[in-house]
């Protein structure tokens, strides 16, 4: 057994040295060698933020400006380019290859790809081929005809003609809405110069059908595909808030529809006074929606307003089924859920404008004697809208002495009329019949007048009666067919959930 402070060499068994220590060969470095060991000892590079002040601080503060001063003078100097050495031009079959290769506007020949280079076995077209089909779409505009449409597409004056005879056999070619569009396919040619054969042409001229117009063996022949449509009323409800009109606008009503509402209102309640921030509109207008995904949106049907202890419910429907066949449709008068309606007349002023002179006896001023006013005259502008304030039939539409341009309107039943005098344009004419609110002229200062302003009187019985005092409401009621009529279309208006429509279909 061995000590551990003793050593032998492993080595044929010879007896253990001497001295303690292992032997340390060391060989003779040349003076590079020494000096290369040293200088890798050192360190160049300290941190200067560490030990500021030391030898090793300074020895790295040297290294850092040697550095600088270095690139300093080395450097071409402020604001001056460096040099470098540029690639020399291409030549031969690599410049060949680059140019088809790269991206270069047509004008210089480009190409996208050596393979498309053109060879010797390339010859030039004598004229570039011919299309076999060529589609088309086009829309009409206003003023415009089909066969302007299928002319400017290329068609054949023959084509052009068989296809109008065609559509005329369907609906009158005036009816086709401007903004219709029209998809089609002109076929092969002989020659350039021939025009196209028409093969397809596709249009809806209507909302509830389409047209398609094809090339058979036996020429051009048109099949017609009906379109599902639905024609539930759409019903809209929310709450007044600030401001009913804005409510309803936000909540998508048209505005001609919000406005029509609050004017149906209106003759019930105070718009302004009666309405709370939590009271429930509710609206109805018809619409019709096509299974091609089409809508149109028509005139308001139902008005009501919910404000808890009080219901408004109004029903647009008319008594005369002659003008209007399905009493639905957004004319007629405004009639209770109940079936009674109070025909309201105008509830101010049949111009917007002053009284300026009153009913009674007073000093004409052109004919400077005291005498009889027969209604009230009102200042307003030249040629300001004067309005009907009811149903009638005119009875005079024209020139009448001191009057001027003179219209009076008798109302049907009542032994009630009106008069309007001094205007600038009449509107209507005699016999015509005119609705409450229709615009019938212009005022003006015709006559004996002394500035622009509109003379308005009331007859009763063929007697003249104060305006201001005469009130042109009556109330009228459905009877019989006519009440059941209507109750049969209030409850299938109030059956419509809020926005919601039965599928096409």
């Amino acid at each position: 057994m061995f000590l551990r402070s003793e050593h032998y060499e492993q080595s044929g068994g010879a007896a253990p040295s001497s001295s303690g220590n292992a032997l340390v060969l060391t060989t003779d470095l040349s003076f590079a060698d020494r000096l290369r060991a040293t200088m890798a000892q050192i360190d160049w590079t300290p941190d200067l933020g560490a030990r500021i002040g030391s030898r090793d601080w300074f020895r790295g503060l040297a290294t850092c400006t040697a550095l600088i001063g270095a690139c300093w003078a080395l450097s071409p100097g402020i604001g001056q380019p460096l040099v470098a050495a540029s690639a020399l031009p291409l030549k031969g079959k690599a410049w060949e290859n680059a140019r088809a290769q790269s991206i270069a506007p047509l004008a210089f020949g480009a190409d996208t790809g050596q393979r498309m280079a053109a060879t010797d076995l390339v010859r030039p077209l004598a004229e570039t081929p011919d299309r076999p089909t060529q589609a088309f779409a086009s829309a009409m505009s206003d003023g415009d005809s089909l066969a302007a449409v299928l002319r400017r597409a290329g068609a054949a004056k023959t084509d052009i003609a068989r296809v109008t005879d065609l559509v005329a056999g369907a609906l009158p070619l005036d009816q086709i809405r401007p903004g219709t569009r029209f998809e089609g396919v002109l076929g092969r040619r002989a020659k350039k110069s021939d025009p196209r054969p028409l093969e397809q042409l596709s249009f809806q001229p209507a909302f509830d059908f389409r047209l398609t117009i094809r090339r058979t063996a036996n020429g051009l022949t048109m099949d017609r595909q009906a379109i599902a449509v639905d024609d539930t009323p759409l019903r809209i409800q929310g709450l007044a808030g600030s401001s009913l009109y804005k409510s309803m606008r936000a909540a998508g009503v048209p505005s001609t529809v919000a406005a029509d509402y609050i004017k149906a209102i209106a003759t019930r309640i105070s718009v302004g006074s009666d309405v709370a921030s939590d009271d429930t509109w509710d609206v109805m207008l018809s619409q019709r929606r096509a299974a091609t995904g089409e809508v149109e949106l028509g005139k308001i049907l139902f008005a009501g307003l919910d404000m808890g202890r009080r219901k408004v419910q109004l029903v647009k429907w008319s008594r005369n089924q002659d003008e209007d066949e399905d009493g639905g449709n957004g004319h007629g008068d405004w009639y209770d859920a109940s079936g009674q309606t109070e025909r309201q007349g105008f509830m101010g002023l049949p111009v917007a404008g002053r009284i300026s002179s009153s009913f009674g006896m007073r000093m004409h001023p052109i004919l400077g004697y005291y005498r009889m006013h027969k209604g009230i005259d009102i200042a307003c502008a030249y040629g300001s809208p004067v309005y009907a304030v009811f149903d009638g039939i005119v009875n005079w539409a024209g020139y009448k002495g001191g009057y001027g341009s003179f219209v009076g309107i008798q109302a049907q039943g009542g032994g009630v009329g009106t008069g309007y005098g001094h205007l600038s344009r009449v509107l209507v004419r005699n016999g015509q019949r005119v609705q409450r609110g229709q615009i019938v002229a212009y005022s003006g200062n015709s006559g004996l007048s002394t500035g622009p302003h509109l003379h308005f009187e009331v007859y009763r019985s063929g007697q003249v009666v104060n305006p201001r005092g005469f009130s042109f409401s009556s109330v009228a009621a459905l009877t019989g067919a006519a009440l059941r009529a209507f109750k049969s279309h209030v409850s299938e208006l109030l059956s419509v959930h809020p926005g919601t429509a039965r599928k096409a279909g």
